[in-house]
């Protein structure tokens, strides 16, 4: 596998979490050792003894970039920054929350005092100079943020409903595996920590896969994004054929959420279409860039999470932030096929994106921020009208796992992007219509699937099994699923793909 490699900026946050990452590695493999071990246990019974501590699986920190609005122009880079080392403060956080089992155990404030109340004091820092940026150029920060620097400590069980509740997030059709997804794996007594998948890594757990089979069809759970083309409108499609990544373009860079800064997604991606997207690429970087997309006037960079079979594989990243040392490990599963469409509007006609514009679909911190911006899905190939958003599905033998996300297909005529990479876009009503003030762009539809060896559950443990990368505070969980964009089409195939969406032809 290859790797952009690329010298690029870090986070101080992130170089602290790298220096300890580094001491976590032992054996050429990922130690995050006692993840969920418990103290006491009585198994077969049902009085069990558990430290208040090692419940907490994971640190649950409100996500300061999705309330940002308001942000002046100049002052975007700097409050990109300034998120970014948000995001590597709660990593080091995490990592320091999994490798502290043992105090944990022996004291039940050790994670309020020790952990969760530092982050709080460094989160505070950043948020303020998140206010002044914005202040000094001109724009008037929320005198609330301060109230985001509070983090708590929550087990594995499920994502937030957005209300500060606990939610399904969606239909899933599977079962409560016992205490599985309580404490997110269970003390094998004999020392072994079975919750870590045996290779280190958090997650996921058996309560996060389901057989397709007892997913019911139509349901979901989710609405967002389903496919917007219908009997009225606009019904033509335009596909782009872009490959699977033939060329081993992976980073673990985000260039929308975190220009500029290196490993600003904490996790490995897939890029199909432009060559040339890193953490330091301009629009202008892009616009110059090869296409691995059989029409050359698609440039636009088209990148997910990666897929990964948690197989003890060794990978390039294994010792890299953004792979092994943040808990992504394990052997790295191209995909079979990427299609790549765009479909029109059932209610009207679509007007041309407008290059460069940004677009994220799913939200990679799902399992905390909660399921109000969930959107991908997973099904299997023979089962497609059966979706499931907070799970990850085993297929039957020669069916394969599919990877579906939809985007926002309504723009409000005039930003590329916004402070928090979604205002400026919107999904469609619930009668195909686009909300007051935007209009309709052809909506894109990504389609993965994948050969993955079929998962298996005993005993409340999952084997073999596999998961998107992600940031390691989400425990691998499939409602983070999240696939992003950025058009970089030149205006003659925008114009094409607009006019074949509009004329009701399919197009490539």
């Amino acid at each position: 596998m290859g790797r952009n490699t690329r010298k690029r900026r870090m986070p101080l946050a992130a170089k602290a979490v790298a220096g300890a990452a580094a001491l976590a590695l032992g054996g050429g493999g990922l130690v995050w050792a006692n993840f969920y071990a418990s103290a006491h246990e009585e198994h077969g019974g049902h009085d069990r003894t558990r430290s208040a501590a090692a419940q907490v699986a994971t640190i649950d920190c409100p996500d300061v970039g999705q309330r940002m609005s308001g942000v002046p122009d100049r002052a975007r880079g700097e409050v990109d920054g300034e998120l970014a080392t948000l995001d590597s403060q709660i990593t080091d956080a995490y990592q320091r929350l999994a490798t502290t089992r043992r105090a944990q155990a022996g004291d039940p404030r050790y994670v309020d005092n020790d952990i969760l109340g530092p982050l709080r004091d460094r989160r505070k820092v950043i948020i303020d100079r998140i206010q002044l940026e914005i202040n000094r150029a001109g724009g008037r920060a929320d005198d609330n943020l301060d109230d985001l620097a509070t983090c708590q400590g929550r087990p594995a069980d499920r994502p937030q409903d957005g209300n500060g509740g606990d939610g399904q997030g969606g239909d899933g059709g599977g079962q409560d595996n016992g205490d599985q997804g309580g404490d997110g794996g269970q003390d094998g007594g004999d020392g072994q920590n079975q919750g870590d998948n045996g290779n280190g890594a958090a997650g996921p757990f058996a309560d996060d896969f389901v057989d397709i089979n007892d997913v019911q069809p139509g349901s979901r759970g989710l609405e967002n994004g389903l496919a917007a083309d219908g009997d009225g409108g606009s019904t033509g499609t335009f596909t782009a054929v872009c490959g699977v990544n033939e060329n081993n373009l992976f980073n673990s860079d985000n260039l929308i959420v975190a220009p500029g800064v290196d490993n600003g997604a904490h996790h490995t991606h897939d890029y199909v279409g432009n060559q040339n997207n890193n953490a330091f690429s301009s629009d202008e970087d892009l616009a110059g860039a090869d296409t691995s997309c059989q029409n050359q006037g698609d440039r636009s960079t088209y990148y997910w999470p990666v897929l990964r079979l948690q197989d003890g594989t060794a990978e390039f990243d294994a010792g890299d932030l953004g792979g092994g040392a943040e808990g992504n490990v394990g052997k790295i599963l191209k995909a079979s096929q990427a299609e790549i469409k765009y479909v029109g509007n059932k209610r009207s006609e679509v007007v041309a994106m407008p290059k460069f514009l940004r677009i994220i679909t799913g939200d990679a911190k799902a399992f905390t921020n909660g399921v109000a911006n969930a959107n991908s899905s997973f099904s299997c190939t023979g089962f497609e009208d059966r979706q499931v958003t907070d799970k990850y599905v085993i297929c039957p033998e020669g069916s394969q796992v599919v990877r579906t996300s939809n985007f926002q297909s309504c723009w409000d005529g005039q930003n590329i992007d916004s402070a928090n990479h979604r205002d400026h876009v919107a999904f469609v009503r619930e009668d195909g219509s686009c909300p007051d003030g935007f209009q309709a762009i052809p909506q894109l539809q990504v389609r993965l699937v994948y050969d993955v060896p079929a998962p298996t559950v005993e005993n409340g443990q999952v084997q073999n099994p596999y998961a998107v990368d992600g940031f390691p505070e989400q425990l691998h969980k499939p409602i983070t699923d999240h696939n992003d964009f950025i058009n970089v089409m030149d205006e003659n195939l925008m114009n094409k793909v607009v006019g074949c969406i509009n004329s009701g032809r399919d197009c490539t």
